[in-house]
């Protein structure tokens, strides 16, 4: 049990802290920013999976993310059972986390939650936001399996290089999508803001999960390959 609840805990701190990035940074009483910009949100998220790593690591992997959770399940890694517990108790995380940031939302000055969903382009954006998300969840899993494999890995480093890859791939794909890589990350702050956030929810939910499943193929592929 010790590992679920760690995932969850994990999860919440990961969407509070940057989703709250986006919400908050830049945004004190007596300014006129608009908010984070790109390198400040994506440095927030990459931390804060650097220092869950090394906090959680340990106790389940700090998968935080139902796309790590599948690509790790499709790698052979982990059982069916364990997967889908990881999942919901990632996805409940999150709309923790996105409770925590509607109740200070609701307190003082914010950029709103809009922004933490991570959604609201229009129509003829959403093939390329699909795609987006697709290619850079596919390229955070296949990371995360290759940092963290026990004979191939990054050892006590996968953490540090798993963030890493984060902040990377936030710093590309913001001004794509405004980055999720995480069904989990999203479910949340969409549940909370609601309106066209929710009706465009489904894409960062299969895209993530589309781009985790490739991951997992590829990194399995090359893994096998590179043992003969």
């Amino acid at each position: 049990m010790n590992k679920y609840i760690s995932e969850m805990i994990g999860t919440m701190i990961l969407v509070l802290t940057g989703c709250g990035s986006i919400v908050f940074a830049g945004n004190m009483p007596g300014t006129v920013s608009t908010g984070a910009g790109a390198l400040e949100v994506a440095m927030a998220f990459g931390l804060s999976v650097v220092a869950l790593a090394y906090v959680f690591g340990g106790i389940s992997g700090c998968h935080i993310n139902p796309a790590i959770t599948l690509g790790v399940y499709c790698s052979g890694r982990m059982g069916g059972k364990d997967a889908l517990l990881y999942m919901i108790f990632q996805v409940i995380g999150g709309i923790l986390g996105s409770a925590v940031l509607f109740i200070l939302v609701s307190t003082g000055s914010h950029a709103g939650l809009t922004m933490a969903a991570s959604n609201g382009f229009g129509e003829g954006e959403m093939l390329q936001a699909f795609i987006a998300e697709t290619v850079f969840t596919f390229i955070f899993v296949l990371v995360a399996l290759g940092a963290t494999d026990k004979k191939k890995g990054a050892g006590k480093l996968a953490g540090l290089v798993i963030g890493l890859t984060l902040v990377l791939v936030y710093i590309v794909c913001i001004p794509i999508t405004g980055t999720s890589v995480n069904p989990a990350r999203s479910i949340g702050p969409a549940l909370f803001e609601g309106g066209s956030t929710i009706s465009q929810l489904w894409l960062f939910i299969v895209a993530p999960l589309t781009g985790g499943l490739v991951g997992a193929i590829v990194w399995k592929v090359i893994s096998h390959h590179s043992d003969k």
